[in-house]
């Protein structure tokens, strides 16, 4: 017979239009199909080919699965959970009794992204409420499912992160706190600069004595205000009173800030390694 050159539908295209709910092999068995050949045979032609054996049936698809999920969060989250090798429950679970041996940090990190938003509960609240059956969800929507009933989600995941990280982040951090402490302690230690203070205090001490009474410190913050209190003809600085007082009672004194040590590296939050040993006390 001669050859009907249609083009043919791939399987996955069949789902969603009219063939999808055709059977013509049933309709086959009502033709007289010898007289179709016949009637269309083509000369030298062979034996009829008998098409209910030469012909593959179009596989069944799967019913689709409902997802109520925005599809590209869906996708991404696929993505994630095949990268904890795990299964929803086993997740969740760990999530909630904070085991990072089952979940490693970087996946918490990773999962932190899709915390459920409102909306997302809201819906998937909904779908229980109905009684809809859970295995009609996508794999992704029934670990959100179980991923929105965990107490405390947020600060739980947060704790996770945290305690995932805290090694690397004491490593981290303890050359700069090593840095921040010897700075404070050359700076408490500098005979130098605690008498600068004591001239600094006796002159505010004075200056407020007939209003606010005497004090017996205060804030280095408030060291800023020196620039702001100026003399009555506008043309000095307290600051730059208390210069010229040191350089003519206390030279010495003036060079204090050589006694201060990794004070520079404290404030631009630089590391050193380990706590210098020539402040430590004895």
């Amino acid at each position: 017979m001669p050859v009907l050159n249609w083009v043919a539908l791939k399987p996955s295209q069949i789902n969603g239009t009219i063939f999808n709910d055709i059977d013509d092999e049933t309709i086959l068995g009502d033709i007289n199909v010898e007289e179709f050949e016949e009637l269309f045979k083509t000369k030298a032609q062979g034996p009829a080919v008998d098409l209910t054996l030469s012909r593959q049936k179009l596989p069944q698809k799967a019913p689709s699965k409902v997802s109520l999920l925005d599809a590209n969060r869906s996708k991404n989250l696929a993505i994630t959970l095949r990268k904890a090798g795990q299964g929803s429950e086993v997740i969740c679970r760990a999530i909630h009794t904070f085991d990072l041996r089952t979940v490693r940090v970087d996946f918490v990190e990773c999962l932190m992204r899709f915390l459920p938003t409102e909306a997302e509960v809201k819906l998937l609240r909904q779908y229980e409420r109905d009684r809809k059956p859970l295995e009609a969800l996508s794999d992704e929507d029934r670990f959100m499912m179980q991923f929105s009933r965990i107490e405390r989600l947020n600060q739980r995941m947060t704790i996770l992160t945290f305690m995932g990280n805290f090694s690397d982040n004491l490593q981290m951090l303890t050359p700069q706190l090593h840095a921040i402490i010897a700075a404070s302690v050359s700076i408490k230690s500098s005979q130098k600069l605690k008498k600068i203070l004591e001239i600094i205090l006796a002159l505010g001490n004075y200056m407020n004595s007939s209003k606010r009474g005497a004090v017996y410190g205060f804030k280095l913050q408030s060291l800023d205000l020196q620039l702001e209190t100026k003399s009555t003809d506008r043309k000095q600085t307290l600051l730059h009173y208390i210069a010229n007082v040191v350089r003519e009672k206390c030279p010495t004194k003036s060079l204090f800030y050589n006694e201060l040590h990794y004070v520079d590296k404290a404030a631009a939050g630089e590391p050193i390694t380990g706590f210098p040993r020539c402040l430590k006390k004895s």
